[in-house]
């Protein structure tokens, strides 16, 4: 095996990028307090394509060089906003027509395994804060909840780790189709 080069991978300018088609996700991240973590969902944001990354009351926003210790130039090509607060912030995408869906261990969460995306609807994706996850006044007003399942004796994962893992499997689902 040889390792496939940068430019063999024919990745899109920023420019291109920009143009393309994204999947109909926005990431809302909820008073998350590492902006290395901020990084990682614009690289990862990028990686699967994603519309847009609402960061929202303290979370750290570009430019920023914690983030883009992480991001590595993704927070040039991933469009981003920031919101005073989370509420405001769903506030805006329930009347854009989003499903707003938190990331979290609640009850009533689907498992990531069986939540299934429906063909045409735009999903906003609830992140939370390192320590208290995503807080209750902003479940309260999500139309529903996704769960990693989980098999060791951590309660959590790394919100960035989280992201990955759920932004994989709603790419898989909108372009990887069969």
């Amino acid at each position: 095996m040889r390792k496939i080069t940068n430019e063999e991978l024919h990745r899109p300018t920023v420019e291109e990028f920009a143009r393309m088609e994204k999947i109909p996700v926005t990431v809302v991240l909820d008073n998350v307090r590492s902006a290395q973590n901020v990084g990682s969902f614009f690289r990862t944001g990028d990686a699967f394509a994603i519309e847009h990354i609402a960061l929202c009351g303290i979370t750290a926003a570009p430019p920023n060089r914690e983030i883009h210790k992480t991001a590595l130039g993704a927070e040039e090509s991933v469009a981003w906003s920031h919101h005073a607060t989370t509420a405001e912030c769903i506030g805006r995408l329930r009347d854009e027509g989003y499903c707003i869906v938190a990331i979290e261990q609640v009850e009533g969460a689907v498992m990531l395994g069986s939540f299934r995306i429906e063909a045409g609807r735009k999903y906003a994706l609830v992140f939370g804060n390192e320590v208290e996850g995503v807080d209750q006044q902003v479940v309260d007003m999500c139309d529903a909840a996704i769960e990693i399942p989980q098999a060791g004796t951590k309660h959590s994962l790394n919100v960035a780790v989280s992201g990955g893992v759920v932004l994989w499997d709603l790419f898989c689902q909108i372009r990887l189709k069969p």
